[in-house]
């Protein structure tokens, strides 16, 4: 189960170092059923509740042909998470692994991401199913889901050739 500042056996905690500015910039704010950490699912499901994703001003306009697909990645800050473990045991197990081997919430950056099923756009706010977050997330990207979108052709012989 998820937990709040616990350490468990095994699991090793350090001093993180002070911010520094990214420039990240919260484009939305994402509204679930969700307000306890303790009660949020640790994996979204595709066919659970529709959650709303509020974008902001003037990131609107940037919804533009999203309807397109029938799935998004939303990447979102985790702003209740700890930043401080760098050996974890979700499980409780016993077992410690790095934080970097796995997808816990508890990160340097807590960066969350899911794919989720695009259920709608109306207006500004678009709805899914499949996330896993507290109600009043920030949002920190939106996209197309990867499998869905035509990558780019590699560029071909002749392509960076100047005419004179």
């Amino acid at each position: 189960m998820v937990r709040y500042n616990e350490i468990r056996e095994g699991e090793v905690a350090i001093d993180p170092p002070s911010p520094t500015d990214a420039g990240l910039v919260f484009i939305g704010r994402i509204h679930t059923p969700w307000t306890d950490r303790l009660m949020t699912p640790r994996q979204g499901r595709q066919d659970g509740p529709v959650c709303r994703i509020e974008i902001f001003e003037p990131w609107v306009a940037a919804l533009k042909g999203l309807e397109k697909f029938s799935q998004v990645e939303v990447l979102y800050w985790l702003h209740q998470s700890r930043r401080d473990l760098v050996h974890q045991s979700p499980a409780n197990d016993g077992i410690t692994r790095g934080t970097f081997a796995l997808r816990s919430p508890v990160r340097p950056n807590p960066i969350g991401t899911s794919v989720a099923k695009l259920v709608g756009i109306e207006g500004a706010t678009v709805l899914v199913q499949g996330l896993d977050c507290l109600d009043g997330t920030p949002l920190v990207d939106l996209k197309p889901n990867r499998c869905e979108f035509t990558p780019i052709a590699p560029p071909q012989p002749g392509d960076f050739e100047t005419r004179g």
